[in-house]
């Protein structure tokens, strides 16, 4: 992919809706700083929404110019701290949010299982994941180095956890960010740790 490029293309783009879903849920609960971690963050529009509304983020990406467009727009005095890494590589501290942002199914699927296990044994008490999960009649679906599963698998990834929100969303008639058509199939998730 020519990731600077995705970055010119979603430069103007809100933060995906199901981290702000996440956020605001956890605003309800009460004001205190919280810590995230922002897997495969790109250049960092969802990241950029926690630090507003005054989180602690450890946002993580393969790619070294998303992260450094994230922390040329990022404020100066905000409490971020990046890495440049693979995500399957990273290990992060428990976190009260991980967010996955249309970013754990470009991993393999060993890799994502492992990945998968690190991301619930990371959440707090309490704690969520908010992202996407891609369906399996997804055109990338096709790719045997990317992960899909199929609605009933997906709920599966949640067992012990309450889910917030599971909505499926599927476009045969979709674009990926830089125009190409794309059938796009994924599942939009927020799931609290009980």
């Amino acid at each position: 992919m020519r990731w600077p490029a995705y970055y010119d293309a979603v430069a103007d783009q809100p933060p995906h809706s199901t981290l702000v879903d996440a956020a605001t849920r956890f605003e309800s609960e009460g004001s205190r700083q919280r810590s995230a971690v922002d897997l495969g963050c790109g250049s960092g529009r969802d990241t950029l929404e926690l630090l507003r509304r005054g989180w602690r983020v450890l946002s993580i990406d393969a790619e070294p110019e998303g992260i450094r467009r994230l922390r040329a727009a990022a404020p100066a005095e905000s409490a971020l701290e990046t890495r440049v890494q693979r995500i399957e590589d990273a290990r992060w501290p428990d976190a009260d949010l991980v967010n996955a942002s249309y970013s754990l199914f470009f991993l393999a699927p060993a890799a994502f299982a492992s990945m998968w296990q690190r991301v619930l044994a990371s959440l707090r008490p309490g704690g969520r994941f908010a992202g996407q999960i891609l369906g399996d009649r997804d055109t990338w679906a096709a790719d045997a180095a990317m992960t899909h599963h199929d609605r009933a698998a997906a709920r599966r990834l949640f067992d012990g956890l309450e889910l917030e929100r599971f909505a499926e969303d599927e476009n045969p008639d979709g674009r990926t960010a830089t125009g190409a058509a794309k059938h796009w199939h994924v599942f939009h998730v927020v799931a609290r740790r009980r």
